[in-house]
């Protein structure tokens, strides 16, 4: 948001899009993590929804529900205008493969149904991103 309002002179709807693309990315991002280290967690004293998910049912779900936020508000770019539609068919690919991967990872709930969000979600971003550079209006 800092860039967007040193280039633009404002903080806009773009710029909260990209605020809400990246805060929503983090959440399946860091659930799949903590769910794959929560027992080092435990250990260090931090308390984390996935320190009594032995199951991995919380982390997952929660995991699913964020992917479908960002499938929905990664497409707000498109819709106000700042990028083509291109950029919305890329992101429905990209968001809708995050989602199935994080609904692997609840039906599975196994260490690599997690590492594999985890992974996705690494690779999801930066495509997410140059779609949005590479489709700007």
């Amino acid at each position: 948001m800092i860039g967007w309002a040193a280039a633009r002179g404002d903080i806009g709807a773009g710029a909260w899009g990209l605020f809400a693309i990246v805060f929503l990315w983090q959440m399946p991002h860091f659930f799949a993590v903590a769910w794959m280290c929560r027992e080092d967690y435990s250990r260090a004293g931090f308390r984390m929804i996935s320190n009594e998910d032995s199951t991995g049912e919380r982390s997952a779900s929660q995991s699913v529900f964020f992917c479908i936020l960002l499938l929905v508000f990664a497409g707000l770019p498109a819709f106000v205008g700042i990028v083509s539609y291109v950029y919305q068919a890329i992101e429905l690919v990209l968001g809708g493969l995050l989602v199935a991967v994080a609904m692997r990872f609840l039906r599975l709930r196994t260490q690599s149904a997690a590492r594999l969000l985890f992974i996705a979600s690494i690779v999801y971003l930066p495509l997410l991103l140059t779609a949005l550079v590479i489709t700007k209006l």
